[in-house]
């Protein structure tokens, strides 16, 4: 589609926010490129396709602009023998379809209102994560809605995956996670209603084969969960919606330094009463890493959200809050341990140094051990990455890093890519789509997976800016479904 509009860094104005302007502005355009200049050379033994997820806003908003807000859009990087195709695409949710017959915003945002309300409707746009599962890509919301299936190639939005949920109202969280052993998807729901969470299982052919409720004290804003062979391990955070102003229908967020942070460990097909809780330290987890089984303790290295502190060392709850809402990220890359026989728990901080966020790693290791993981620098002021690291997870050491210009470059979520004859867990590439906003240049840049201080094997270099956004995954080829053109 082509669509006019007057400013293509504010179309629709800037009165909703900074998160839909300037670098934030939507692009209004469903494009595909292919023989794009490269500086560089595009290794031959990358096969397969990185899609990023995120959100693209094609109407004016009715109030305040969240991010969490907008339609959801895959920008993807198809690779196939040496030769590169980049499309992005609209992911066309019921919302969406609604709202493209009507030529209007038919929703509310989370500024504005609640999940469930009917005179005040929040978009459900699938807008957070993309995750390959049973052949297929799966986007996901942050409320935890109704995940839906694309076409990992041409980015066709094939439906509504509701044979993964129990029934009509329950919906998937952002962040699920899929055994790539065994093919099975594990996820969590959460709501506002007693029992205020819910696990379940997927097989590898898309069937809900398991799903128990998970009692917690009141309701809670989870947003990641991890997995280990036999394990999965659900989040308890003290994050919560106030709940006057959730009485009145507003989205509020509350912080409550006093109350610990609380890891669930239960078998992956366990019912409701096996599930174990460990107690942390007060804080709020994002996004993990991943987790794995050592002899008999859980291991999970995450992203710790750090709470801002008042100038007497006290921590600020109220300010903590707005951060958490506003997605200023201060976090730290942080080990958690967990012991299922003797009920001892630790937890470390591996870099204290370096606010990184969103981590990928070899997701064919999920819930197995991974020495390696590859995450963002963070601007914790805005939602703007300026480079790109990787860790060790044993030991916290910073291993390499890049940027080309830290003040000016805008990283989406780097993901590793396995070569195609993967001898060592990091024989590979990662792979980020990357704005400078200074040179005013869009690229894709390709690294090598073992140094990134070496910088981009390849640089694609192309015709438009591609806005920030959330989270991506790498499919191989031999995970795209034989449906794919």
């Amino acid at each position: 589609m082509n669509q006019q509009v007057k400013d293509p860094d504010a179309p629709f104005g800037h009165e909703y926010g900074p998160y839909i302007t300037d670098v934030f502005a939507p692009v209004l355009d469903e494009e595909t490129h292919t023989d794009l200049p490269v500086t560089g050379e595009i290794p031959q033994d990358l096969n397969g396709v990185y899609l990023r997820n995120g959100p693209n806003p094609r109407h004016e908003p009715k109030g305040d602009y969240h991010p969490f807000d907008g339609d959801g859009m895959l920008h993807s990087a198809h690779f196939d023998q040496g030769r590169l195709v980049i499309r992005n695409r609209w992911v066309r949710t019921e919302a969406w379809q609604r709202e493209h017959e009507a030529g209007r915003s038919e929703y509310w945002g989370i500024r504005q209102t609640l999940k469930g309300r009917e005179d005040q409707p929040l978009k459900d746009s699938a807008n957070t994560d993309v995750i390959g599962h049973a052949g297929v890509a799966i986007a996901n919301w942050y409320l935890a809605g109704v995940p839906y299936a694309l076409d990992p190639i041409s980015l066709e939005t094939l439906g509504p995956r509701r044979g993964y949920l129990d029934a009509m109202g329950s919906g998937m969280s952002a962040h699920c996670k899929v055994d790539e052993a065994t093919g099975e998807l594990m996820y969590f729901d959460y709501g506002d209603q007693f029992p205020y969470m819910w696990y379940g299982v997927v097989d590898s052919a898309g069937n809900l084969v398991h799903r128990v409720p998970i009692e917690l004290p009141g309701n809670r804003l989870p947003h990641d969960m991890a997995i280990t062979e036999h394990y999965s391990i659900l989040h308890d955070h003290p994050v919560f919606h106030d709940e006057g102003a959730r009485a009145a229908g507003r989205h509020k967020v509350v912080f409550n330094s006093e109350m610990p942070s609380r890891l669930g460990v239960i078998p992956r097909r366990g019912d409701a009463a096996s599930i174990r809780w460990f107690e942390f330290t007060g804080a709020f987890i994002y996004h993990v890493v991943n987790a794995w089984e050592e002899d008999d303790e859980i291991v999970m290295v995450a992203c710790r959200y750090m709470p801002a502190r008042q100038s007497d060392g006290s921590f600020d709850d109220a300010r903590t809050a707005k951060m958490i809402t506003r997605l200023m990220m201060d976090a730290r890359l942080w080990q958690y341990r967990m012991n299922l026989t003797t009920g001892e728990c630790r937890e470390k901080c591996l870099d204290p140094d370096h606010n990184v966020e969103f981590p990928s790693y070899d997701a064919g290791k999920t819930g197995r051990y991974t020495q390696f993981a590859y995450l963002v620098d963070h601007d914790p002021n805005t939602l703007r990455w300026w480079g790109v690291c990787k860790y060790d997870t044993d030991t916290g050491t910073r291993l390499s890093a890049w940027t080309d210009d830290a003040a000016h470059c805008w990283y989406s979520e780097p993901w590793f890519a396995p070569a195609d004859d993967q001898y060592d867990e990091d024989r590979g590439y990662v792979i980020a789509f990357v704005w400078n906003d200074r040179a005013k240049t869009q690229e894709l840049q390709i690294f090598d997976a073992k140094d990134l201080n070496k910088g981009p094997l390849a640089r694609v270099h192309m015709p438009h800016r591609i806005p920030p956004g959330f989270h991506a995954c790498w499919m191989s080829a031999d995970q795209i479904g034989s449906s794919a053109p």
